[in-house]
């Protein structure tokens, strides 16, 4: 989640706690602090939180696909280092399952002697 996301996320939840507080209490904390509902500066605080929320619309329809999650600055070296390269594609060897007794149809060289 970037800057710009987790700003409007906070001033979001000052909102919904705010709307709470109306709710509750008919208590509304943004208009005691900056003068009233009709001042300037709650104007400005009502429009952000507004704005705040239009951006906040995006993270209701984002993915878990979207997020990126950065474990670590550095890229690992070598990805290959914990991983069994046959499970990555499905040219990996695979057994044989085909013979319903279990045995290996492969010839050993015991058989070649004989």
């Amino acid at each position: 989640m970037g800057t710009t996301s987790r700003i409007a996320l906070a001033l979001v939840i000052i909102g919904a706690l705010n709307w709470g507080l109306i709710g509750l209490f008919q208590f509304d904390l943004v208009a005691t602090l900056f003068g009233g509902q009709d001042s300037i500066l709650a104007r400005v605080v009502y429009t952000l939180v507004g704005v705040s929320g239009i951006i906040s619309l995006g993270l209701l329809f984002r993915t878990d696909e979207d997020n990126v999650y950065v474990t670590d600055s550095e890229t690992d070296p070598d990805p290959d280092l914990y991983s069994n390269r046959n499970l990555q594609t499905e040219f990996g060897e695979e057994p044989d399952f085909s013979d319903p007794a279990g045995k290996r149809s492969q010839k050993t060289d015991d058989d070649a002697t004989l």
